[in-house]
């Protein structure tokens, strides 16, 4: 069995007296040997950035608190900017300064908690990347209008991908999908998604290199069933956000039910309202298609007639030209002998 964490320092302060730097230091040993990764929970307060780029707060409760600071190369990979007031997780580990007597958390991740903090959060991103102009309508690219190829990036144990698939098989049998699984809830579910999109591009680009276009895939889906707002917070990283602009295939993000709105949504070309939405939307309805090419048949035979008539007017317009080309060629040949003949009779008068 382990000893208790001041076991080994009260064992020797029975011994002798220590001096202070020495009992701080059994402190710091026996302190950042324990809590070398915590997890901490409250609300920040007295947050300053300096000019380092470094961050100093205080984590809080109604009973105690706790300084903290976040080191720039921490504070990086955060994806909201502290404030005051606003409740946190924090992990990180504890680290005792000795000329103080005092001990701090040295954070390395943190994460907003509650909707209130998670609302802020979330404002923060989203005006940050709009003002970049990752949002711009430029960027916004079509869909193909008969996919053959669809990428789906979403959890392979959820309800999303279950509504994609029955859609799909349901609607139509020219439409293949390619499947990249990610976590989409939780602690780096960010990260998964963003790689699986990566992933999918990878594909599209090899296929391609390799002169296999019909392996390309035409559009990606990337989404989840609904939740809460902390449920869907992977789909509001800047991570996700940027690897849905860096992808060469045009993205439909289907996060959540309708009033659900993600940073992806803003990033993607398109939004859907659910993942079976988006389905409908790369798998028309073979009846659909019908109706569509029966259109396209009847544009294009009118496009026909057009052409033709246009043909017909040119040709008969260019017949009457050498036509009246004719006549004028012998209304002044008459013209020139009608001339001649009265020249002569003038000259015979005379």
């Amino acid at each position: 069995m382990s000893q208790p964490l001041f076991a080994a320092l009260f064992d020797e302060a029975e011994n002798r007296p220590l001096s202070v730097s020495e009992l701080t230091n059994s402190v710091r040993i026996a302190l950042e040997a324990r809590f070398a990764s915590v997890w901490v929970e409250g609300e920040i307060s007295n947050f300053k950035a300096h000019s380092s780029g470094h961050w100093y707060f205080t984590i809080k409760d109604e009973g105690a608190q706790l300084r903290a600071k976040c080191f720039r190369s921490s504070n990086s990979r955060i994806r909201f900017r502290p404030q005051d007031g606003l409740h946190v997780r924090a992990r990180g580990r504890l680290s005792v300064y000795a000329p103080r007597g005092e001990y701090e958390l040295v954070v390395e991740s943190l994460d907003p908690v509650g909707a209130g903090a998670l609302r802020i959060a979330f404002e923060q991103l989203r005006d940050r990347l709009k003002a970049e102009g990752l949002f711009a309508p430029e960027l916004k690219r079509p869909l193909p209008v008969f996919p053959r190829r669809v990428g789906v990036v979403t959890s392979p144990t959820g309800a999303a991908i279950r509504d994609i698939l029955n859609v799909i098989s349901r609607r139509t049998r020219t439409v293949h999908v390619l499947f990249a699984p990610a976590r989409v809830q939780g602690e780096g579910a960010g990260g998964d998604v963003a790689r699986a999109i990566r992933f999918i591009n990878q594909h599209h680009k090899q296929a391609l290199a390799a002169g296999r276009a019909d392996d390309a895939v035409d559009v990606l889906i990337i989404g989840r069933g609904g939740g809460s707002t902390e449920d869907l917070w992977a789909f509001n990283t800047e991570e996700v956000a940027r690897a849905i602009r860096a992808s060469a295939i045009p993205v439909i993000s289907a996060v959540g039910h309708e009033t659900d709105f993600t940073i992806a949504d803003f990033a993607a070309d398109l939004r859907a309202p659910t993942p079976s939405a988006a389905a409908e939307l790369v798998a028309a309805h073979e009846d659909q298609l019908c109706t569509r090419l029966e259109q396209l048949g009847a544009n294009l035979r009118r496009l026909m007639r057009f052409k033709i008539i246009d043909a017909r007017t040119r040709v008969q317009e260019n017949a009457l030209s050498q036509v009246f080309d004719e006549v004028r060629g012998k209304l002044r040949h008459a013209q020139s002998e009608t001339d001649r003949a009265t020249h002569e009779l003038q000259t015979l008068i005379k």
